[in-house]
């Protein structure tokens, strides 16, 4: 496989270039199964890396000689297809070769492409939709490997779109075309869906990786589109099923750009003025997203593997109202339909994505009322995934899962600690000591410990631990945080520290994340 590979892209530098070449190259990529693709990959790496800088070649240089030949788009939107299972799938690839695999060689090559775009009058040009779909797996790639958001490539492409594409007339031009009540299928053009869909896609993939100063901030970005935004989602969730696929795709993307200005860095109180000039705008984008997340052909589509519009417009919606409920007053509103908890019930049994079920989890844990988590008996779903999930962003460089900060996952855990099925859980599989461990950097474990420590066997474990309730005592009286000495004098109150004298024995052994 790998002889004959390597020489047919060796054929792709011979002129005049043999049509029977590209049919053989997109032959032996479309072969390929989840079974045979690793070690094809492992063994014809330096073929496809060939490859790829070959069509990056094609794209910014000579489009104009092969944009009408069938076997050229066959073999690009192939490969394109490749990639993006790539991306999605086979955790076993290490995340640099995938990176190798997609990523562009040089910043000229992006230029050029950039300029052929800016040069098109065609709205519906074959070439646009072509380098659209290679964009969309840059944007996927950041999205399922945030680390690359340094990249210089990945940074120049996004700073481009965003000052020559997004923060344009032309934008604000598609944006307005969306507002329209009845949206007819010309204003989708494929020079539209690149503003729109590719673009958006791009930047807020890159802002959700990258949380260091961008160009624009996102109060500009909010100001410049937010308030269309709004009333394009308030308008059109009223009538989701006419939607289109050009339509959900577009408003998916936007809306994934909108969350990603929302919780971008710390400070959130302007962006929220500007997105929610009134409680009641707030209240009623939540039951927009409500809507969403309800919606029964978007929740069908999360039974099938493949990874799919209405799954990621799902994801967003659900990691939007969670955003909400941890940022804004607006639980009890929340709490007002009670269905909501069902709903969110059937998404976790439907989903194979741990993204949505963690997002399910989360938002469970807000809404529901103590009782309510008290009698939460989902604990073997959250084991199946929550720690895998807790552990990997524990021991990553930048302390994430994938786009989601450490400290929201554990913030998530916070509530749904509260359930006594998870406090056993935790107990039984020696969870305990990652907590403790984790509490030296995050404050908020500490209200997770305290929540854990009703239960009998949690408190035996603490007990068996005396330098770390040496250092819950030390807190407890010393804490410049008022949180932390509340939390702590909590968890030595369920210990009877504080209100009898019992004996420490000696430390037990526990896993740690």
């Amino acid at each position: 496989m790998d002889g004959n590979f390597e020489q047919l892209i060796n054929a792709l530098s011979i002129i005049p270039l043999s049509i029977d070449t590209l049919q053989k190259i997109t032959f032996l990529i479309k072969q390929q199964t989840s079974e045979t693709i690793t070690l094809f990959i492992t063994e014809s790496l330096q073929s496809l890396l060939a490859l790829k800088e070959w069509i990056w070649q094609r794209f910014s240089h000579d489009c104009f000689k092969w944009i009408k030949q069938s076997d050229y788009i066959t073999l690009f939107n192939t490969l394109a297809l490749f990639n993006k299972n790539l991306i999605f799938n086979y955790e076993n690839i290490e995340s640099d070769v995938k990176a190798s695999l997609l990523i562009p060689n040089t910043i000229d090559e992006i230029n050029i492409i950039f300029q052929q775009i800016n040069q098109s009058k065609n709205d519906n040009d074959l070439f646009i939709i072509i380098v659209s779909s290679w964009f969309d797996n840059l944007s996927s790639f950041l999205r399922e490997y945030p680390d690359y958001g340094t990249s210089p490539i990945l940074c120049h492409i996004n700073q481009y779109i965003a000052r020559n594409y997004i923060m344009t007339d032309q934008f604000k031009f598609y944006i307005k075309q969306l507002q329209q009540s009845n949206l007819l299928p010309s204003i989708f053009t494929d020079k539209q869906l690149f503003y729109i869909s590719t673009c958006s896609y791009s930047v807020y993939s890159y802002l959700s990786a990258y949380t260091h100063n961008f160009i624009f901030t996102p109060e500009e970005f909010l100001l410049h589109f937010g308030n269309e935004y709004l009333q394009i989602i308030l308008m059109h969730t009223q009538t989701i099923e006419k939607w289109n696929n050009k339509f959900l795709n577009c408003i998916s993307h936007l809306t994934g750009f909108i969350l990603s200005c929302y919780w971008w860095c710390e400070d959130k109180s302007a962006r929220v003025k500007i997105l929610f000039p009134t409680e009641q705008t707030m209240y009623d984008f939540i039951q927009v997203l409500i809507r969403i997340i309800s919606y029964e052909p978007f929740q069908e589509k999360l039974k099938t593997e493949q990874l799919n519009d209405e799954t990621i417009f799902l994801t967003i919606g659900l990691k939007f109202l969670l955003t909400l409920l941890q940022t804004q007053n607006v639980t009890d509103f929340v709490r007002t339909d009670l269905t909501l908890p069902n709903t969110l019930f059937k998404l976790a049994e439907l989903s194979t994505y741990h993204v949505i079920s963690l997002n399910v989890y989360a938002i469970l844990g807000e809404i529901l009322s103590d009782e309510k988590l008290k009698e939460l008996t989902v604990v073997d779903q959250v084991d199946n995934f929550f720690y895998s999930i807790l552990e990997q962003a524990w021991h990553h460089p930048l302390k994430k899962y994938k786009q989601l900060p450490i400290v929201l996952l554990l913030r998530s855990f916070v509530a749904l600690s509260k359930s006594d099925a998870i406090q056993q859980g935790v107990a039984d599989s020696n969870r305990l000591g990652g907590f403790i461990e984790m509490s030296d950097q995050y404050p908020v474990v500490f209200d997770i410990i305290w929540a854990l420590s009703f239960n009998h066997d949690i408190q035996q474990q603490l007990r068996s631990n005396p330098s770390f309730i040496q250092k819950l005592s030390q807190l407890a009286k010393e804490s410049d945080d008022e949180q932390v000495r509340k939390t702590t004098q909590g968890i030595l109150w369920n210990l009877e520290i504080n209100h009898q004298d019992r004996s420490i024995s000696s430390n037990t052994n526990q896993n740690t994340f």
